[in-house]
């Protein structure tokens, strides 16, 4: 019996790893985001966890990408009106009880359980050949979550290997 061989690739060594779809990637919708929005959107991947929304800041994003309060909050409404984010909770500020930030839920990855609702996928259809967005997506456009469902065989019989 032979030892099992460590793996010398530097995955999940110091912290996690963040993986994002090539998919998405490859997305009008992506691609025609501004250098900022797309750095917020990996700062929100790295907070994101399946059982609660992601509390991220115009704050933070100031200090993090960094620009200024004009930008930022502007970065935030590029991410909603494309469909890559949605929010959960609005930001509430006491000064006894101190603030809380804004509670976003990212499109592509799931939530509390159930699939991701991809609403950047509509805003890909509505993106004009400048990279502009025709019209802006509405709440009503932004679909409900799905729960989860197990895997089933028969998705299995339609896929069709590429060679």
């Amino acid at each position: 019996m032979g030892r099992k061989k460590k793996s010398s690739l530097p995955f999940d060594k110091r912290g996690g790893v963040v993986v994002i779809g090539l998919y998405m990637l490859n997305s009008d919708a992506y691609l025609s985001l501004s250098a900022q929005a797309k750095s917020l959107m990996l700062l929100m991947h790295i907070h994101w966890r399946n059982e609660k929304p992601v509390d991220y800041g115009v704050r933070e994003a100031q200090e993090k990408i960094p620009c200024g309060r004009k930008k930022a909050i502007q970065v935030f409404h590029e991410l909603q009106e494309r469909g890559f984010i949605v929010m959960v909770d609005e930001s509430l500020f006491n000064s006894r009880t101190q603030g809380k930030t804004r509670s976003w839920r990212l499109t592509w990855l799931p939530y509390m359980d159930k699939f991701p609702t991809n609403e950047w996928e509509k805003a890909s259809k509505k993106i004009n050949s400048t990279g502009r967005l025709l019209t802006p997506l509405t709440t009503s456009q932004v679909s409900k979550v799905t729960p989860l469902k197990r895997y089933q065989e028969s998705q299995v019989s339609k896929v069709i290997p590429r060679g």
